[in-house]
């Protein structure tokens, strides 16, 4: 499925690829709605339909990963909300072995994610998931998302990596189509990004629903 003796460099992705996306969607879906209801005295119904016509309306622009925005358009302490529910932020429980695998096989990692540096210091008080990376990215910092050519053209000057020897992993189909249109050759779909929620079926990249599965390969494999 993938040739790992072309991989020296491993791009991830952290909501949903090393991360569950659990937290992410019950904050966005059910918690955030629950308050603003409250907040703004309202249904919750109704709170739900409109925050989820606001997504729409900004989806794959920075906007949409941006804390400091929606506590500006909903008139509440985003951040101090996801703590009330942080509990639910966790690892992916096929991704410790995984990132051990990759570091031991002398590869590169790179954490490459759309959240907001906010919510990557959140999860990263509460995963300690710095540990597995040589470095760690926010697009926030490059001023626009995976979702846009411009992003990657700024990461690889910044990092440096060889597109022909990169694999990128996500479990956004739109992300890893960006990523494949600028030129990286290795891409993988994580086809379960929320461990409440059904297993997709995914067509048009190589895909894995446990990264445990890719071990034996890793290590057969070492940078040498």
């Amino acid at each position: 499925m993938l040739n790992w003796s072309k991989i020296s460099t491993v791009l991830l992705d952290m909501d949903g690829t090393i991360l569950d996306l659990h937290f992410d969607n019950h904050f966005w879906q059910h918690h955030l709605p629950l308050r603003y209801s409250e907040a703004a005295e309202i249904s919750l119904e109704q709170a739900k339909s409109d925050l989820a016509n606001h997504y729409e309306k900004v989806a794959g622009t920075i906007d949409w990963y941006c804390l400091d925005y929606w506590a500006e358009q909903t008139k509440l302490p985003i951040q101090a909300l996801k703590r009330e529910v942080q509990h639910l932020i966790s690892l992916r429980s096929d991704a410790h072995d995984f990132m051990l695998a990759l570091r031991e096989s002398g590869r590169e990692i790179i954490l490459v994610t759309n959240a907001h540096p906010d919510s990557l210091s959140l999860k990263i008080e509460l995963t300690q998931l710095d540990k597995y990376f040589d470095a760690l990215y926010s697009t926030h910092e490059f001023g626009v998302t995976k979702e846009s050519q411009l992003l990657w053209k700024r990461l690889q000057d910044k990092q440096g990596f060889a597109l022909e020897h990169t694999l990128f992993v996500d479990d956004s189909i739109n992300i890893l189509e960006s990523a494949e249109r600028y030129g990286i050759e290795h891409l993988l779909a994580v086809e379960n990004p929320d461990s409440q929620k059904s297993t997709r079926i995914i067509n048009n990249f190589p895909s894995t629903s446990d990264f445990r599965t890719l071990i034996d390969e890793i290590k057969k494999h070492p940078v040498r």
